[in-house]
């Protein structure tokens, strides 16, 4: 099947909406626009406002279209690992004549099969996003990669299927669907941004990418080219621009700028030396804030952060994957931060960058993953995709904020900066202090 033509990703985001429209002739993939706009409606990854969400999608739509002079009608979505599941399936259908002789396999035939996998006993509030054939059997016959032009009188489908929680994908659709879009095909995000970050070494003897967002950080386990195992912690950039705001009393949007112009990742790392003003919340002169402080803010909480993600992968074993930790999304920016998780993992880390023109920043890469996966797929794939069909759209609910998860996390404790900073001695070693923890800030 020729993939070529034009694909457009949408990457719904806690911080961000990003979308591109790209265009795939000789197995070339060309950007020729892109949106990106502030999100509106989400909370750690999930619609809690359909209309605000709506309106952010079409505020990156009209940026793109302009950009690239073309009119989108379908997308590729990327659904988000929040309480996903990944469940073996197997299927059985007949194949034969009317008079009982083997007949060849066609598309409907694959269809019917697929159908046949995807009938199990699924709970009420999940939907399947994605399923993907490992091996097609045909009389028994296994091992079979595409089965159509076979002659055979049974075939069967052993496939690996992913489901979601029903509410976040009813409602990624509805607002897809609101802003006037179709939906082309949707896709496990950490999927899409594991085919673009790993090479085919790194898929096949097993990697760990780490996508560190700004509502959530998720970490997704490949091996054998499979997703194997998804862990998302609810903290993310927003939480070090809280901590920031917080600890520095200033406005959300001055920590925001301080993170992203003077941020480290790593104290040791930041100079002592090197400081600026900030502006205080109730005070007319601003403060004098070393580069060294600021960085410890920053690494209090992402020590956190990649303390809880190193507990989960060691309980499955995935550290000692030999291709390591990717790092990449929009946090992963931030200088130190490779060193930072080493430190955390002890294992090899790198961070991955997309290197198309206008969009080379971390956290491009799941929306390129999107449109960079969809078009690797091959032929016998998307039948068996087509068969999931689509989605009901007559109701949406959302998620409060009170019931989306069961607790926030904790605020990191930091000392208190002093009013006039002293120099000290730099032994390289992270305060202790900035381990402890107190409960919610803000809750």
């Amino acid at each position: 099947m020729d993939s070529s033509g034009i694909y457009v990703g949408l990457d719904i985001g806690t911080t961000s909406i990003k979308i591109i429209i790209a265009e795939y002739v000789k197995k070339q993939l060309n950007i020729i626009g892109y949106g990106n706009t502030r999100s509106a409606g989400l909370n750690r990854g999930v619609i809690v406002d359909i209309d605000q969400t709506v309106g952010a999608i079409r505020d990156a739509i009209k940026q793109a279209e302009q950009r690239a002079n073309f009119e989108i009608r379908d997308v590729v979505v990327g659904i988000p690992a929040n309480l996903l599941e990944i469940e073996k399936c197997h299927g059985m259908i007949a194949v034969s004549q009317a008079d009982g002789k083997s007949k060849e396999i066609t598309d409907e035939d694959v269809y019917e099969v697929t159908q046949a996998a995807l009938v199990q006993s699924l709970p009420p509030e999940r939907d399947v996003i994605d399923i993907i054939p490992d091996e097609f059997v045909v009389n028994g016959l296994d091992g079979i990669k595409d089965p159509r032009g076979m002659e055979g009188v049974r075939l069967e489908m052993r496939a690996v299927m992913y489901t979601g929680p029903k509410t976040i994908l009813h409602n990624i659709k509805k607002c897809i669907e609101k802003a006037g879009l179709h939906i082309r095909e949707t896709v496990v995000a950490p999927l899409a941004s594991a085919h673009l970050a790993l090479n085919e070494g790194e898929q096949d003897f097993g990697s760990i990418v780490i996508d560190m967002g700004g509502g959530q950080t998720t970490a997704a386990v490949i091996h054998d080219h499979k997703l194997k195992y998804t862990y998302v912690d609810q903290e993310g950039g927003d939480f070090v621009t809280r901590d920031i705001s917080v600890v520095l009393n200033t406005s959300v949007e001055n920590a925001e700028q301080l993170k992203v112009t003077y941020g480290y990742a790593l104290s040791s790392l930041a100079d002592k030396d090197n400081k600026f003003p900030v502006q205080v919340v109730g005070q007319q002169d601003p403060e004098e804030v070393s580069e060294n402080y600021l960085a410890q803010i920053i690494e209090a909480r992402l020590q956190q952060i990649f303390t809880k993600l190193a507990t989960a992968l060691d309980k499955v074993n995935a550290l000692s994957l030999p291709g390591g930790i990717i790092l990449t999304g929009g946090m992963t920016a931030i200088p130190g931060i490779e060193e930072l998780a080493e430190d955390i993992f002890g294992v090899h880390v790198k961070k991955f960058v997309p290197q198309e023109m206008n969009l080379r920043s971390p956290a491009f890469t799941q929306v390129i993953g999107l449109v960079d996966y969809v078009t690797s797929e091959n032929e016998i794939e998307r039948v068996v995709k087509s068969s999931l069909g689509t989605a009901d759209f007559e109701q949406a609910t959302t998620y409060d904020e009170d019931d989306s998860y069961e607790d926030e996390p904790d605020m990191v404790q930091l000392p208190p900066q002093p009013k006039k900073p002293k120099k000290k001695k730099n032994k390289n070693k992270r305060p202790g202090g900035l381990r402890s923890l107190f409960s919610n800030f803000f809750d």
